[in-house]
């Protein structure tokens, strides 16, 4: 009995692993912002939400993505209610790509935050669409297009832009951006 419960959460993590690295990143910022040491204030919350966000919302949740179409493409497909393809190693790569940026910004700057954040949320948001569309033409309701993956497309990537959105409005951009009186017109 208690085996079941232990392999049933285990294979809802694995396949829901948006939603389960999104609440991992949830968790870490907030141990982040407990452990920080100082006051505690609205641009200390969102650095540390968006750090760990981009950490594991982007750079984990897309490697884990790249590993599971490149390594299990054929098990990847069916989650969908897709046949296996040739396109299951150009999301895996794509999605490595996506990985590499993310844990290259999400200790830096706001400008490589916020690229880390654009491409994979014009991809999930796209996908989204996509699962949408499956959902209405093919009546493709398998875990992987109509479950908690449709709903992390649209959600994850509006987090990660309100959290954008709220560190330029707390902190302005990063210190490195050259000073407004420099830029061109």
């Amino acid at each position: 009995m208690l085996a079941d419960l232990i392999k049933a959460t285990i294979t809802f993590v694995m396949s829901n692993y948006s939603l389960s690295f999104f609440v991992i990143g949830l968790v870490v910022s907030l141990a982040a912002i407990a452990r920080s040491g100082t006051f505690i204030d609205r641009p200390l919350v969102v650095e540390k939400l968006l750090a760990w966000y981009v950490f594991f919302s982007i750079a984990i949740d897309n490697f884990y993505n790249f590993v599971m179409h490149v390594f299990f493409g054929k098990m990847s497909a069916a989650f969908i209610g897709w046949a296996d393809s040739p396109f299951q190693f150009e999301v895996g790569t794509a999605s490595l790509g996506f990985a590499a940026v993310g844990l290259l910004a999400a200790f830096r700057s706001y400008d490589l935050r916020l690229a880390a954040v654009l491409g994979p949320s014009i991809f999930t948001l796209g996908a989204a669409v996509g699962h949408l569309y499956q959902m209405v033409t093919a009546h493709d309701f398998a875990p992987g297009n109509a479950g908690i993956i449709f709903w992390t497309d649209i959600f994850i990537p509006v987090f990660g832009f309100a959290l954008l959105w709220l560190q330029h409005r707390s902190v302005g951009r990063d210190s490195a951006a050259p000073p407004v009186s420099t830029r061109q017109a």
